[in-house]
């Protein structure tokens, strides 16, 4: 994982250097960018009362992409809008694997409830992002 302070986000690639957003001949965009409320990282370290783990950076969550100060949208079809022109329609929850008990264990099960594991979508609207871009929900 490397840490970006911008990158290009876009309907045939995802996140610009993830392969896993390249969308595939024949194959629906369904899990193209991963979003992750700041929030949401902080209250699952939290719960499994190491200290320890308080100091894990979010990127551990492997998400494409960290927000803070808004909560993403629980349910498919809404949509995430990220600076100027990047809009990104959330398609299921991230479920959280075993490998958040490597990194921790604990981990995993804190990351369960109430979609603490964040969220994956699809690009609908390229664009390019950075830290510190608004983010909007869209209706």
């Amino acid at each position: 994982m490397e840490e970006l302070m911008s990158v290009a986000v876009t309907a045939a690639a995802g996140v610009q250097g993830d392969f896993r957003g390249v969308v595939r001949q024949g194959k629906a965009p369904r899990r193209q960018v991963s979003l992750i409320e700041a929030e949401s990282w902080q209250a699952a370290l939290h719960e499994l009362d190491d200290a320890e783990a308080y100091m894990l950076p979010w990127h551990s969550r492997r998400a494409n992409l960290c927000v803070s100060g808004i909560r993403l949208p629980r349910e498919p079809g809404a949509v995430i809008a990220i600076g100027a022109a990047c809009r990104i329609e959330v398609t299921m929850e991230c479920d959280p694997c075993s490998r958040m008990d490597e990194i921790r264990p604990g981990l995993m099960a804190a990351l369960t409830p109430d979609w603490r594991g964040g969220v994956l979508g699809r690009v609908l609207d390229d664009g390019a992002i950075a830290v510190g871009d608004d983010v909007r929900i869209e209706r």
